[in-house]
């Protein structure tokens, strides 16, 4: 996926824009965001979700707070509250202190990838069992009407089996840094 953002304004919009927030200095760091947000698009979930993600991961703070997420990215608070919490929900983000009262914040969760990526493992798995069941409903079939369903019979079985492997290693590597 090459997904590069374009806009039809120019850089000295973008110069201009970046200046009222302290999150994002520079174009490339729009860009990332941008990025992201077409990237999370293109997996099916709302772009403002991995436009918050990305804000985030490239903020010099720790935590950002709504309000900051919303100057930032130019949106509406229930956008970016939708897409916060929907990236809680992934164990991509989690709340944060808030040093100021009746104000969220959000911070990146350690360990939110492999989070992540354990959620789509299970989704891999119940595929698995689905294409199972698929597989027995056309036992008699022809092979050529099976072989659709042995594909992705066989696809989610090497997904299930071999994705913890990759995941522990992962996990250890990441405890030693």
């Amino acid at each position: 996926m090459n997904a590069r953002f374009v806009d039809s304004r120019d850089a000295s919009t973008y110069t201009r824009d970046i200046r009222r927030t302290t999150v994002i200095h520079n174009i490339e760091e729009m860009h990332f965001i941008e990025d992201l947000g077409l990237f999370f698009e293109q997996m099916g979930m709302p772009r403002m979700t991995g436009r918050v993600l990305g804000t985030i991961l490239i903020a010099d703070e720790i935590s950002l707070s709504l309000n900051d997420l919303c100057d930032t990215l130019g949106a509406s608070k229930s956008a970016v509250s939708v897409a916060a919490r929907h990236l809680v929900a992934e164990g991509l983000l989690e709340p944060a202190h808030a040093p100021v009262p009746r104000r969220d914040y959000f911070r990146f969760k350690s360990g939110g990838w492999l989070t992540f990526m354990r959620s789509r493992m299970e989704i891999m798995a119940a595929l698995h069992e689905i294409a199972d069941r698929g597989l027995a409903l056309k036992k008699n079939a022809d092979p050529a009407l099976k072989s659709r369903i042995e594909e992705a019979h066989d696809i989610f079985e090497f997904v299930e089996k071999e994705f913890p492997d990759w995941l522990a290693r992962m996990s250890a590597k990441r405890k030693t840094k």
